[in-house]
């Protein structure tokens, strides 16, 4: 069991947040903007709990998912007020979800090398239908060693 944060709980988050605690019995911290969805997804999972920011979910994190709208959600999650990127501890990985642009991934992974951390670019194919039953491709870009982790 890892300590696990997940930032995005939309159509395709919030099933793969609770993929994460139901099948691999992770300790899980979730964050929506919307504050309210993310305490429905801890009522409706019966566990877990809410963070305020995505600085809070993150913070000692093993890994940290997220799984937002487009290149500018993404940035404002990670490097903007209150983002993960400010706490997420040395040696975890942070996995994103998201398709967005090459630029934005390869930013992104440069930031989190800089602070001691690893990035993977990860979005996923399969729709909200494979995020419900467990049914994603996920393509990934990063280091091979962090993928094997």
């Amino acid at each position: 069991m890892a300590k696990v944060a997940f930032i995005g709980l939309g159509v395709m988050g919030y099933p793969m947040a609770g993929h994460l605690l139901k099948k691999g019995g992770h300790d899980l911290t979730v964050y929506n903007r919307n504050a309210a969805k993310a305490a429905a997804w801890v009522k409706e999972y019966g566990a877990g709990k809410t963070a305020a920011t995505p600085a809070e979910a993150a913070k000692d994190a093993e890994f940290v998912f997220s799984c937002v709208g487009n290149d500018d959600d993404l940035r404002a999650v990670t490097l903007g007020k209150d983002g993960a990127f400010s706490t997420v501890k040395k040696g975890a990985v942070f996995i994103d979800n998201t398709t967005v642009s090459a630029n934005i991934a390869r930013e992104l992974y440069a930031a989190a090398k800089e602070k001691g951390f690893s990035f993977l670019d990860a979005p996923v194919s399969g729709g909200s239908a494979g995020a419900q039953n467990g049914g994603l491709t996920v393509m990934v870009g990063g280091d091979a060693d962090v993928f094997a982790r």
